[in-house]
C-alpha cells in the first residue's frame, strides 16, 4: 500500500513538473580519446524538484515510461537540447554531434516523424547535428516495426546509435538491416577495463564488429586513464563518462565548449 501510495503521489508530482517546467537538461561530453577533443554530447534529463532538489533519473523515468508521460518529458528535452545546439552554433561555438535517448513509447507514436519535423524547423536545428539513441531491448520488443520507423527518421539525415549495446538479445541479422550509424559500449562492459579479461574480450569483440559493418563506436561510463587508453588503443576513439566530465547544465558546457580539457 505504501509504495501504491508513493507511485500515485510521484506520479503526481511528475505530471505537476512538466506543467511547471522543473526539468533541466544537462549536457555530458563526448570526446575523441586520443585527441581530448570534444566531438558531441547526450542530452540527459535532471528534475529540479522544488522541495526534493535534483532528483536521480532512475527514480523518475521508469515511472516516467509506465504511465506514457514519457512522451512529453523526451519531447521537451529535445526541443530544449535543440534550440540550445542552435544557440551555440549561433555564438560561433562548434558542440559537434547532439545525442538524444529516444524512448521506445515515441517510436509507437504515429505523429513521430511529423513531430520531429516540425522541431528541427521550429528550433532551426540541423539534422546532421542530431543523432538519436535508441536502446538493444527497447529495438528488440518489436525489431520489425523499429527497422521501419528508424528508416525514416534515417532518411531525414538524423544519425542513429544503439545504446546499451551487449546487454539485450539483438540478433545479427536484425542489425545488419538497422539504418544505424554507432554502437554505444555499455558501461557495464567498461568497468573492469583493462583488468577483466572477459570484458576486454567483449569490448574488443563489439569494436570488431562495429568496424566490419561499417559503424562508428563509443563508449560509456569511462572513469579511468587506464580504461580510455585502452579503448582507444583498441581502436575505439569516441569516450563519454567521468574521467571527462560529468553531466553538467548548459551554461556550465559552454565553458568546457569554449576552454577544453584541461588536464
Amino acid at each position: 500500500t505504501e509504495l501504491a501510495f508513493e507511485r500515485v503521489v510521484m506520479e503526481t508530482a511528475l505530471r505537476a513538473a512538466l506543467i511547471n517546467k522543473e526539468f533541466v537538461v544537462y549536457y555530458q561530453a563526448q570526446v575523441d580519446g586520443a585527441t581530448d577533443t570534444i566531438v558531441g554530447m547526450e542530452a540527459l534529463v535532471r528534475w529540479n524538484h522544488p522541495t526534493m532538489g535534483l532528483v536521480s533519473p532512475a527514480k523518475f523515468i521508469p515511472l516516467a515510461e509506465s504511465t506514457g508521460l514519457i512522451i512529453k518529458l523526451d519531447r521537451y528535452v529535445m526541443k530544449t537540447a535543440m534550440t540550445q545546439m542552435k544557440e551555440w552554433h549561433k555564438k560561433g561555438l562548434n558542440p559537434g554531434i547532439l545525442a538524444m535517448n529516444l524512448a521506445v513509447k515515441q517510436l509507437q507514436q504515429e505523429d513521430f516523424i511529423e513531430m520531429f519535423k516540425q522541431l528541427m524547423t521550429e528550433t532551426e536545428c540541423k539534422a546532421e547535428w542530431i543523432e538519436l539513441e535508441v536502446t538493444e531491448g527497447q529495438i528488440m520488443t518489436n525489431p520489425e516495426k523499429a527497422i521501419k520507423i528508424l528508416t525514416q527518421i534515417s532518411d531525414l539525415g538524423v544519425k542513429l546509435a544503439v545504446d546499451d549495446f551487449g546487454t539485450g538479445y539483438s540478433s545479427l541479422a536484425y542489425l545488419k538491416r538497422l539504418p544505424i550509424d554507432k554502437l554505444k559500449i555499455d558501461q557495464t562492459f567498461v568497468r573492469d577495463l583493462p583488468d577483466d579479461e572477459e570484458d576486454a574480450g567483449i569490448t574488443k569483440a563489439v569494436i570488431a564488429l562495429a568496424k566490419s559493418l561499417n559503424l562508428r563506436v563509443i563508449a560509456e561510463g569511462v572513469e579511468t586513464k587506464e580504461q580510455r587508453d585502452f579503448l582507444v588503443e583498441n581502436g575505439c576513439e569516441n569516450i563519454q563518462g567521468y574521467y571527462y566530465s560529468k553531466p553538467i547544465p548548459a551554461d556550465a558546457f559552454e565553458v568546457l565548449l569554449k576552454s577544453g580539457f584541461i588536464f
